[in-house]
């Protein structure tokens, strides 16, 4: 794969500066890390951004996430591995992730209403259009994943 774009931030680094002010508010939420990065890894499955993907399994892991976990993550509602908490904003990640056909079900809602206060409810969703903006400009940008030169050659 090519790049469309080599540094598409450095034309716009006004643009880059606020979302980076997005990420670092919703890094001083108080959301666990943790969750953090299964919802911005499984927006990224959804919208299949191997950028993002690499990104946030390699945060994830570097923060203590389980390889089990980062693999079963496509599958988590067939998992006990995933906490109620998780369990909602997987649910909700999906639900918003999939908006035009989802419309943001009721269902989906009263399990984040449940796990979440009002606060964290409008993080968790401020993190998952984020996480969805972030796959759109890496994808329709062409951005590489880093690729370990090892794995590279075989």
């Amino acid at each position: 794969m090519t790049p469309r774009i080599k540094n598409p931030f450095k034309s716009i680094p006004d643009g880059l500066k606020a979302m980076m002010a997005v990420e670092a508010s919703i890094a001083a939420s108080g959301l666990e890390h943790s969750l953090l990065e299964l919802v911005k890894m499984r927006a990224s499955q959804i919208n299949g951004c191997a950028y993002c993907i690499h990104m946030h399994a390699t945060d994830a892991r570097s923060h203590g996430e389980t390889e089990m976990r980062l693999y079963m993550l496509n599958a988590w509602r067939e998992s006990p591995l995933y906490t109620d908490r998780e369990r909602a904003a997987l649910a909700w990640t999906e639900a918003l992730t999939h908006v035009a056909d989802t419309g943001a079900p009721d269902a989906d809602y009263a399990l984040v209403s449940a796990q979440f206060s009002e606060e964290e409810q409008v993080q968790l969703t401020l993190l998952i259009g984020s996480i969805n903006l972030w796959n759109r400009l890496q994808i329709g940008l062409r951005a590489v994943h880093p690729v370990d030169a090892a794995r590279a050659a075989a």
